[in-house]
């Protein structure tokens, strides 16, 4: 599986612009002085929540993909002010977030919660910043794109790098873009008119101390110990449990709505009928999600495989004989989604179905990458 690097190229089925694969381990090696000239021409960034699960993979990803940048701020809560932050070889101390933070800062990166989101995003666009949000404060306004840049990056052509105007992007929810990365290329070939969506959601989804409370609870349920439970209200290692977000007034919970309502907001179509159940399961990095999709035209599983493996961002693991398909593990710190278990939905008629099942990396392509996406699509 293989990071993304941006192109120019269009794919034909889709009509808008992709992204073409490069090899992870091939870094681009340039010469200090080659680097610094990019750098010295890029955009000052700002990231907030740096010291967050999502906040440190956002560093993780701009190195990776050498995201030319001419300046970088580590912007975190006033508990956090004062420590130091080391990223490609130069020690930075992280700074407390205020509404100043954003003087001459052209892209801000946030992940530190929809409460920081709603008081600082606004201050920032305020300021020139161009926000990409990674919380749920601005998904579904009407006035902010809600962009996953292999699926819908037209949202967001009106806003541009240099300007002078500030603006907010929001990154969709994990689940949501994990799932549509899969479901949106052969979307664009049959029309879903139905989909219902079934995930399996890591620990990772819930930030660091999710992680470190399944990783201690493991320890002390296999020592005869009571679990520690801190961040969920319930044992979680050895069980699994219906997602921790609030349940609304129709019975779903906040986690399965986002999947109904964004992905009507992505694909632009408000008919798509969406149905979702999320569960939390223990495992420590990377959601996996069954997806049962009803098409308005005919999609056979050969043809839906071939589409697949063409998708960019996503590489199909699918192999029947070996009983070989998708899994968390796998795609654990990597950029691509997977899919597999392509087959056809045979409760319906002839090929008007499909079942497939995706597992996606929750913290890079469900969060940190899909941001530093939109920053390269800025660029």
């Amino acid at each position: 599986m293989q990071a993304q690097a941006l192109s120019h190229h269009h794919n034909p089925l889709a009509g808008i612009a992709t992204f073409s694969p490069k090899s992870a381990n091939i870094r681009k090696r340039c010469n200090s002085t080659v680097r610094m000239a990019l750098k010295a021409d890029g955009p000052s960034i700002a990231v907030v929540g740096v010291t967050g699960a999502v906040g440190q993979e956002f560093l993780s990803v701009l190195s990776d993909r050498d995201f030319p940048y001419r300046s970088i701020k580590m912007l975190a809560s006033k508990r956090s002010a004062g420590k130091h932050q080391e990223f490609e070889g130069k020690d930075y101390v992280i700074e407390e977030l205020t509404h100043e933070s954003f003087d001459g800062v052209d892209i801000a990166l946030f992940s530190a919660g929809g409460s920081i989101s709603k008081e600082f995003g606004p201050a920032a666009a305020a300021r020139g910043s161009i926000v990409i949000d990674n919380s749920s404060a601005f998904r579904m306004d009407a006035n902010v794109p809600l962009v996953i840049p292999e699926v819908n990056p037209d949202a967001m052509s009106h806003i541009k790098l240099g300007s002078g105007k500030g603006a907010l992007i929001a990154n969709p929810n994990c689940s949501t873009i994990i799932c549509l990365m899969a479901a949106t290329p052969l979307h664009r070939h049959a029309k879903v008119v139905r989909m219902v969506v079934s995930t399996y959601q890591a620990a990772s989804g819930a930030g660091a101390a999710a992680m470190e409370e399944l990783e201690l609870q493991t320890r002390e349920v296999l020592q005869g110990k009571e679990p520690t439970c801190k961040i969920f209200s319930q044992q979680y290692a050895f069980n699994l449990f219906s997602h921790n977000a609030p349940i609304t007034s129709n019975g779903y919970n906040e986690e399965e709505m986002k999947l109904v309502k964004e992905t009507r907001k992505i694909w632009n179509d408000n008919d798509v009928k969406v149905t979702a159940t999320c569960i939390r399961v223990p495992v420590m990095r990377a959601h996996a999600e069954s997806v049962n999709l009803q098409f308005e035209s005919p999609l056979d599983e050969d043809t839906a495989k071939e589409i697949l493996q063409k998708a960019a961002g996503v590489v199909v693991i699918d192999n029947r004989s070996a009983n070989h398909f998708p899994t968390p593990l796998e795609v654990s710190n990597k950029d691509d989604v997977a899919v597999g278990r392509i087959r056809r939905d045979i409760s319906l008629d002839g090929n008007q179905g499909l079942d497939i099942f995706v597992c996606g990396d929750q913290i890079r392509k469900g969060a940190a990458l899909n941001a530093i996406q939109i920053a390269e699509l800025l660029l």
